[in-house]
């Protein structure tokens, strides 16, 4: 088959822009690229057979690249010297995958909850029902029924738009998407990921770091939790509240420890993996005023499961608004500081006073990366001991107004 000229460049291509009436750009043998008056540029073949003019579309640029589209263009070619109407073959074939999907997982919802199924099995329950959730209320009512090859940028871009007012919202949806498309492309149902050209379509905000507290302001927490007691707050919020200070947990790490993870002759905690960010064991190493606010509160609820439970009869777990309203009316402490700060808080004073940062990466449970985090199994088990031993004195002192002394006089410093 005859070699073809071909002239057009991505340069070029990118250069188009949409004008008051639609207009071809010409690249060699009847491929060509339509661009509409909104600047939408599609890949088309216009050629002749049986007497007749006919014309195949090939997709849109910058879908389908200038490599792509020629090679959809040699095809349609060798189908048009077969005796083939490229632009019936295609609808025959578009009909087929069609039907083909009808019965199997093929369409877009029935795919993406094969997805759900296999690849979030080890995500947290609380992680499923959220991509779920995303996937019923935004993704599903849009191109649910749509066959996965189907789906077009433009309806990712749809889906988006309903929810541009929520940037964030706007983005989780179109990262979906994307996971879903990438599983597919591995999969060999797709060559190309719908969602990807629509990154950046939607501008999201900066995201803002959980504000921590000075040594200062860590010193009036302390005391605020401390004018709580007596009534003011329920005992297991307030114990929560300073068990979440002392160890650097997370809020929902804390707020649902049983006592079956507590060993109090070895003063450890340990957090399973299905509770951890990381989805691995965390262990915590509890100081002595961690090993007392415990003791005290077994006295309240060491008969049952829970460590820090509601005062109703059913002596369920505190919820995470109840934690997040407790912070809010504590008097003198910042109104946007939530118990996500306390982490941040203990990990800067602990750098400050001279503790290494491996140290710190491990009480924060956080997973190193790359080359490190293949070779790195240290536990680093007495120095994480003593780090958080440290800090509860330090907030000791900083709570009645005393000075702190860091360790950085005896060379720990990273």
């Amino acid at each position: 088959m005859r070699h073809t000229n071909y002239t057009l460049t991505p340069a070029k291509l990118n250069a188009a822009r949409g004008r008051d009436k639609p207009y071809k750009i010409a690249d060699g043998g009847g491929l060509f690229v339509r661009v509409s008056t909104a600047g939408t540029r599609t890949w088309c073949y216009g050629y002749a057979h049986a007497g007749k003019r006919g014309e195949v579309t090939l997709g849109q640029y910058p879908e389908v690249g200038v490599s792509a589209a020629r090679d959809q263009h040699f095809a349609a070619r060798q189908q048009l010297a077969a005796g083939v109407d490229p632009a019936v073959a295609k609808k025959a074939d578009r009909e087929e995958k069609k039907r083909a999907a009808a019965t199997d997982d093929g369409l877009f919802k029935a795919f993406s909850q094969k997805w759900l199924d296999e690849q979030l099995s080890d995500a947290t329950p609380a992680y499923q029902r959220k991509m779920r959730s995303l996937l019923e209320r935004f993704v599903w009512p849009s191109i649910g029924t749509k066959a996965l090859g189907d789906v077009k940028p433009h309806d990712v871009l749809a889906i988006m738009q309903k929810v541009r007012d929520t940037p964030g919202t706007a983005e989780k949806v179109r990262s979906l998407i994307k996971q879903i498309y990438d599983h597919a492309i591995r999969s060999l149902r797709v060559e190309h990921n719908v969602a990807s050209a629509m990154r950046g379509a939607i501008k999201v905000p900066s995201s803002k770091h959980h504000r921590h507290l000075s040594e200062l302001e860590l010193g009036v927490f302390w005391r605020a939790v401390g004018k709580q007691v007596d009534g003011v707050a329920h005992p297991s919020t307030i114990a929560a509240a300073r068990i979440i200070a002392l160890t650097l947990s997370r809020k929902t790490e804390a707020i649902k420890a049983e006592w079956s993870e507590i060993d109090f002759d070895k003063g450890t905690w340990t957090i399973p993996a299905e509770r951890t960010k990381m989805r691995k064991p965390q262990r915590v190493y509890l100081s002595r005023q961690a090993v007392a606010i415990l003791e005290a509160q077994q006295a309240l609820t060491g008969g049952g499961k829970w460590v820090f439970t509601t005062a109703s009869r059913r002596a369920v777990p505190i919820s995470a608004a109840t934690m997040t309203s407790f912070f809010k009316r504590l008097e003198g402490v910042p109104s946007d500081f939530t118990p996500h700060g306390l982490r941040g808080t203990g990990a800067t004073i602990l750098r400050e006073h001279g503790f290494r940062r491996d140290v710190v990466e491990l009480l924060l449970a956080h997973t190193e990366k790359g080359v490190a985090g293949a070779y790195h199994h240290h536990e680093l088990v007495e120095e994480r001991r003593e780090a958080l031993q440290h800090y509860a004195d330090t907030i000791e002192a900083l709570a009645k107004g005393g000075k702190v002394v860091g360790l950085k006089s005896r060379a720990r410093a990273a």
